[in-house]
């Protein structure tokens, strides 16, 4: 099997649950098929050496250059695609795919989301027939957009994330009737799109975890420490981490004045970055390992509010070996079971009453801890998740040759 991987962002490093999970999954294709993997890299990201991507066939990275300049931004409103579209269409990676369709033809045309899209008439006019095109939803991204807006102050932002979710929506009919099949991350979401074009080919993935590098010790040490992990740049934990600093650490610090509440996210923005001044509220920024801080956590917090996909942040604590207490929301799509491996919150006022009991009743801690590590170690492994995705792609590729 030959697949062409084309990415809107490098894989590495691991610090966000998008490029984790397209690196898990990528490599794990690559155990089996010849990948070639193309991807855009920010502006000061270090590039991998040979050894980090050294299981990919070929490797392009591209400089992502221009995102959000007035001109794209005038085409988001007035044109036919999103900007998030736009910012991923350049002239540099039309080059790239060119030169490597031109001398190509693969069995997959893998895009991780649809912010690639655009390059897929590209490949087709080069091959003069159809590519079968398979999306990894990470998210669906008009869901994420609209709720977005829903909770966004500034009425400019309201409008044009209502417009950008109308045109991520005709964009996500469009390829779902297009393209060949459709990898996404939760029942959930597959139930709604195919509520959407219940002919599409949709298998489910889920998010995963590296369990042997997340795998807790056997050292008794004292836990107290509340861990809020995400990319602290992403508007949906900078509202979960400013909300959950500014009204549920008041009282929890109040009743334990000993703990910790521990915010780990790459870029913090400057809202997030304030919340160092609250009583025993640590703002870390990008670390080089966030397993440490799991070490001696009570509990890790996913007070989301807002965003979409699952949560990577939840299944990295189980496989950690530490209780999680989440947001309805925050614990979306995941098969977890409130009450034995998780603790989810109905309401806002639950947050200091679950964390008490993790806390203080006999047994409890250790009780959510094996049971989020029996889960993840069952149905979260990444190596069981790489293979189920190969051996779709294989039955895929089968059924359309018969």
């Amino acid at each position: 099997m030959r697949i062409l991987f084309l990415s809107p962002r490098l894989c590495l490093p691991l610090l966000t649950g998008a490029r984790i999970r397209e690196y898990y999954l990528a490599r794990a294709l690559a155990q089996h098929a010849d990948v070639t993997y193309v991807s855009f890299i920010q502006p000061g990201f270090p590039e991998p050496d040979a050894t980090e991507l050294g299981f990919f066939s070929e490797v392009f990275l591209v400089p992502l250059l221009g995102r959000y300049g007035l001109k794209k931004i005038v085409r988001g409103l007035t044109g036919r695609q999103p900007l998030s579209v736009l910012n991923y269409t350049t002239d540099e990676m039309t080059s790239v795919i060119t030169a490597i369709a031109a001398r190509n033809r693969f069995d997959l045309v893998h895009l991780d989301s649809c912010h690639m899209v655009e390059y897929v008439p590209l490949i087709e006019t080069l091959w003069q027939s159809p590519a079968r095109t398979v999306y990894d939803w990470h998210n669906i991204e008009s869901e994420l957009m609209r709720r977005y807006a829903a909770n966004v102050n500034s009425l400019p932002k309201k409008v044009y994330a209502n417009l950008t979710a109308k045109r991520l929506a005709s964009l996500e009919k469009q390829i779902l009737g297009s393209g060949f099949g459709h990898v996404v991350c939760s029942a959930r979401e597959k139930e709604k799109l195919l509520a959407i074009a219940p002919r599409a080919r949709i298998t489910v993935i889920e998010n995963g975890v590296d369990t042997e590098r997340f795998a807790p010790t056997a050292e008794a040490v004292p836990r107290q420490r509340l861990v809020y992990v995400g990319a602290m740049d992403f508007h949906a934990n900078i509202d979960a981490a400013c909300w959950f600093t500014r009204h549920a650490w008041p009282a929890i610090h109040q009743r334990f004045p000993e703990w910790r509440l521990t915010l780990i996210g790459s870029n913090p923005a400057a809202s997030v970055r304030e919340l160092a001044r609250e009583p025993n509220v640590e703002v870390t920024g990008t670390v080089p390992d966030v397993v440490p801080y799991y070490r001696d956590a009570l509990a890790a917090i996913v007070p989301l509010r807002t965003g979409g996909g699952t949560r990577l942040k939840i299944l990295e604590a189980m496989a950690a070996g530490v209780p999680v207490v989440s947001s309805r929301q925050g614990a979306e799509g995941l098969a977890v079971s409130p009450g034995q491996d998780i603790e989810v919150l109905d309401d806002d006022s639950g947050w200091l009453p679950a964390l008490t009991a993790i806390a203080t009743e006999p047994g409890l801690w250790h009780a959510r801890s094996l049971a989020g590590l029996a889960l993840v170690r069952a149905h979260y492994d990444w190596r069981l998740l790489g293979e189920w995705l190969y051996e779709e792609y294989r039955a895929w590729l089968v059924s359309a040759a018969v």
